[in-house]
């Protein structure tokens, strides 16, 4: 049948470009429908497995309501810089032996980082903070705190919306330049310089070091990385609500909302997902690569 409903001619229709046939251009005849295929490819999520994806946005949300939380405890003076330095430290090189060993060679001919370089590198990095921590602590005396504060607030937002979350392992040069900026805006209304090389190097610890640690527990071993995430956000919750019971509220339903009532929506709606593919689609050019050596 015609697109106008009228019967073809007596001759076959064959899809076809090089020959002239008496069919109008936009011919098709009754197999055209027989390629349809429908949802040709299509990835069944259940909930569960969506839950255990979502932790690491949950756990993320709870890192930033952890800096927060620390932050307010050193600006009223019940926590000490040295405390917080020397709880880093430690958190630090915990979570680098973890790190270590976890570590996994891919190719027996590739070369691992030592741990002289990142010795090195922490070493480097310590070094010019504590150097520019005075410098770091009057960047804003000329700013007023309101506004000191919408920045950070602007900031972590773009630091939790811009996180890759697929792939945090190292993280994403706007998430981290995000988190660090808010680090140096709140850092700089702390009481004295040693204040703000403490808060710097644990904004490190936690927007840095920590999602890589965390990627590569998801990845070796998933069951581990769950019960931390659970661990993360208990923790996220509980130091937010020493400081503020209506913030702790606030996160409780955020992170409810993430990570059991956006995974249920998304299973939901997959039901109602209609793909449909067919000989009207572009053609797919599929290279093998093989063939080129």
């Amino acid at each position: 049948m015609g697109p106008d409903g009228a019967p073809g001619p007596a001759v076959p229709w064959r899809k076809v470009l090089w020959e002239r046939q008496p069919f109008p251009d936009n011919y098709v005849d009754r197999r055209f429908l027989e390629e349809l295929r429908r949802n040709e490819g299509l990835r069944h999520y259940r909930y569960w497995a969506v839950v255990k994806e979502a932790g690491f946005v949950g756990q993320q949300l709870s890192c930033v309501a952890i800096f927060i939380s620390l932050w307010l405890y050193m600006e009223q003076g019940l926590l000490s810089p040295e405390t917080l330095l020397w709880s880093s430290l430690l958190c630090a090189l915990l979570g680098y032996g973890l790190y270590q060993s976890l570590t996994v060679q891919v190719e027996s001919g590739c070369e691992t980082r030592t741990r002289l370089a990142d010795l090195q590198s922490a070493a480097i990095f310590l070094s010019f903070t504590f150097g520019f921590s005075p410098v770091l602590k009057t960047l804003t005396e000329s700013v007023s705190t309101d506004t000191v504060y919408a920045m950070s607030a602007v900031m972590l937002l773009a630091h939790l919306v811009s996180f890759p979350y697929a792939h945090p392992s190292p993280p994403g040069s706007l998430s981290l330049n995000a988190a660090l900026f808010a680090s140096v805006c709140l850092a700089s209304r702390l009481p004295g310089a040693l204040h703000t090389f403490a808060m710097l190097s644990c904004a490190l610890e936690v927007f840095a070091l920590w999602p890589c640690l965390l990627q590569r527990l998801r990845e070796n071993n998933p069951t581990h990385f769950t019960a931390l995430c659970v661990g993360v956000c208990v923790g996220g919750v509980g130091g937010l609500g020493s400081q503020s019971p209506g913030g702790a509220v606030l996160l409780a339903l955020a992170l409810g909302s993430v990570t059991l009532l956006c995974p249920l929506l998304l299973v939901r709606l997959q039901r109602h997902k209609d793909n449909i593919q067919g000989p009207w689609d572009e053609a797919e050019i599929h290279e093998d690569l093989n063939l080129l050596n």
